[in-house]
């Protein structure tokens, strides 16, 4: 059966009528960012901040209006409230409410049902080998016994269905997605539901709607740890997730450089301000090891993760060599902890992802805090 394409979405958008402007949805202009790959639909509806949660109904119109069409395997689509900023109005304290981004109620206080942790692994800049490390992380938590997921949480430029070579899409249940299992993961990922090389052109609230969505419409349980992995930087990602979830710690990622760790400093400072618990810092590509004469060079210097951690009084988690090994394995889709789970990169990992279970079982439970920005 051919898969439904983008006309055939609008088309059947264009049946869901707008009970606020009396428009069909499409003509109300509340639809935005469709996007499509192998059956699998995703896609927001845009409403005024004002109606909020009483648009929920028209959203799931719209979601089986389109679930409707042949060809169509799955579709999630996400409800935003979007305020736009008066540049006139003078800039005044605003505190964020459940309320603005309705969709995302689901994912708040009580965290995400059958998931008993969740960690967020992020980084003040691109380019640190984040995901990298989240994934390795991941496996490694699930090599120590814990039952692990894993959420790719970089709408914009996710890598997980390129680490871990997944090339399906997830199936629904009519209710929910069901996680992509590999290596004893089950992981998600918006990469998952769209081609590799279409841009994610999606505004803020929706980045936040769909985060919320990955979190509460995934069959994730039951899981012992959900490893998020972050969008780099401090931005609308990872507000929604300190706000919204009871994240019980986040993990920062640095080059030991010194441009790096500035904005290292940034993501750490960010977690602390919204009361997230900063589980500690891990200094990745610390030293270069020649693979033909063992010999060690600090490219980019060595210990400055190290050094900040004392500096800010948060530990340490440990080093990631920059080797060969660990890019190649990354770039096959075979992360260094599933293909050498005895080599000494793969032991770098384990050895961090001991410290992070000791103590996540050592954190108490933690409710999502209200966030004031000023």
């Amino acid at each position: 059966m051919a898969e439904p394409t983008e006309a055939d979405i609008i088309q059947a958008l264009q049946n869901v009528r707008d009970p606020i402007s009396g428009k069909n949805v499409v003509a109300a202009g509340l639809i935005e960012g469709i996007a499509l790959r192998g059956g699998h639909v995703s896609f927001a509806v845009e409403v005024p901040p004002e109606r909020g949660a009483s648009s929920e109904p028209l959203r799931k119109l719209c979601e089986d209006a389109v679930s409707r069409l042949p060809g169509v395997l799955s579709v999630t689509a996400v409800l935003t409230a979007h305020r736009e900023r008066n540049a006139r109005s003078p800039r005044t304290p605003v505190q964020a409410h459940a309320h603005d981004h309705p969709s995302e109620d689901r994912a708040a206080t009580k965290g995400v049902e059958g998931v008993e942790a969740i960690i967020a692994v992020a980084s003040g800049k691109g380019g640190v080998g984040k995901s990298t490390v989240a994934v390795n992380l991941a496996l490694a938590l699930s090599a120590l016994g814990l039952k692990t997921g894993l959420l790719d949480a970089d709408i914009y430029g996710p890598s997980v269905p390129r680490l871990l070579a997944i090339k399906d899409k997830p199936r629904s249940t009519g209710k929910k997605l069901v996680p992509i299992e590999k290596f004893g993961l089950k992981a998600m990922s918006i990469g998952f539901l769209v081609e590799e090389d279409k841009p994610m052109i999606w505004r803020g609230p929706m980045v936040q709607s769909a985060i919320s969505q990955m979190l509460g419409d995934v069959e994730w349980a039951p899981l012992d740890v959900l490893v998020v992995d972050m969008p780099p930087g401090t931005g609308d990602a990872q507000l929604t997730l300190a706000q919204r979830v009871p994240l019980k710690g986040a993990i920062i990622v640095s080059t030991p450089q010194d441009l790096a760790l500035v904005d290292a400093r940034k993501g750490l400072a960010m977690f602390r301000k919204t009361e997230v618990p900063v589980l500690g810092i891990v200094e990745n590509m610390s030293v270069f090891v020649c693979p033909h004469c063992g010999h060690p060079s600090h490219i980019f210097g060595h210990g400055g993760a190290r050094d900040m951690a004392a500096q800010l009084g948060c530990d340490f988690l440990g080093e990631i060599p920059l080797v060969p090994a660990i890019r190649e394995t990354s770039d096959e889709g075979t992360p260094i902890v599933a293909k050498a789970p005895n080599g000494p990169e793969a032991r770098a990992f384990v050895a961090i992802a001991q410290r992070v279970a000791e103590k996540l079982t050592a954190l108490p439970a933690r409710p999502a805090p209200k966030i004031v920005i000023e």
